[in-house]
């Protein structure tokens, strides 16, 4: 079972991002909803379980592995997942250990992921103005997650600022967080807000920016190069030439980017998404529990990437939101 996991559009999946928890210290507006019901703890994978399923896909080719959540850096003893997973990075067999996270726990965890093998993150921020991230994140601190930046850097990590462009939020902040990433060294990522949770809450139409209109706006300022440089991931880049910046952007709204993909995500509960913008998955949670040994969940995940589809289906067109997915974006990992 150590084939390679190719999809129907023959497309090799090497990359697994990982929700080790539903939980977060913050409630931003576009992952979650304010008063959040968790699944109680039972219902999660153990950490132990954790490390035999992403071994099961290391085993089957898949070199990045992505952390995610909630917020992966509250879950209780999740170094010790951490430093199981870089065995894999001292085989050879993962290229890439990572996380995406919103900073806050940074100043307790920067050297502990070092220690890991981890070498670069991404840090989810929108706004640098406090009073603007309390609203966004509704409970979150910035000086808090400054600090938890300032210590990633203390600790040699390589840092990634993505950035969920809201209209009528930080649309005034373009350049004010391009110019803090120029200063700081971090690259940065512009992000279209997905049509993802409970839009009788939050109005995705009325929040939803297009990154072309960002882009222009870089073009009025700065001399723009597209780069052929991709990463693996959804992001296309341009390099500012002025500054030397690169800067990203996933747009799965002006730019379907399925043709390329390489990924899929894995929930805390143990259910396999295919498609961020899909409903269908695969319990694998089941399989997993069921046996000792891996033939039973082997067959599981291939069976379930067998049913990948080509693309999703998010739409903003006609002030409608077509492809809307009930699930939050916390549900499938940030």
């Amino acid at each position: 079972m150590t084939t390679p996991l190719i999809d129907p559009f023959a497309r090799a999946i090497n990359y697994l991002r990982v929700s080790v928890t539903d939980r977060c210290d913050f409630r931003c507006l576009y992952c979650m909803s304010e008063n959040m019901t968790f699944l109680p703890k039972a219902e999660l994978l153990t950490l132990e379980e954790l490390d035999r399923m992403c071994s099961a896909f290391i085993g089957m080719g898949v070199q990045k592995l992505r952390i995610t959540g909630g917020e992966p850096l509250v879950r209780k003893g999740i170094m010790t997942f951490f430093q199981a997973m870089s065995r894999h990075l001292d085989s050879g067999a993962l290229t890439e250990l990572t996380l995406t996270t919103n900073g806050s726990q940074l100043r307790r965890f920067a050297r502990d992921l070092v220690d890991c093998g981890v070498r670069r993150i991404n840090v989810s921020l929108d706004t640098l103005d406090e009073a603007k991230f309390a609203r966004v994140t509704r409970w979150g601190r910035l000086a808090q997650v400054l600090d938890g930046i300032a210590a990633a850097q203390e600790a040699g990590l390589r840092i990634k600022i993505n950035a969920v462009a809201l209209a009528g939020f930080n649309e005034d902040e373009q350049f004010t967080l391009t110019d803090w990433c120029a200063r700081e060294g971090h690259d940065l990522t512009w992000i279209e807000v997905m049509p993802m949770g409970d839009l009788g809450n939050e109005d995705r139409i009325d929040q939803y920016w297009s990154l072309r209109d960002l882009r222009a706006r870089y073009a009025e300022r700065f001399t723009v190069t597209d780069l052929a440089e991709r990463t693996g991931g959804p992001a296309r880049y341009v390099r500012l030439e002025e500054t030397g910046q690169k800067i990203g952007f996933i747009t799965p709204l002006t730019h379907n980017f399925c043709e390329s993909c390489n990924r899929v995500r894995l929930t805390c509960t143990g259910e396999l998404y295919m498609c961020l913008g899909q409903e269908d998955m695969a319990d694998l949670r089941a399989p997993l529990r069921a046996s000792a040994d891996n033939a039973q969940l082997d067959q599981a995940i291939r069976n379930a990437i067998a049913r990948k589809p080509k693309g999703h289906d998010f739409d903003y067109s006609r002030q409608k939101v077509a492809g809307q997915m009930s699930r939050h974006m916390s549900h499938t990992g940030g």
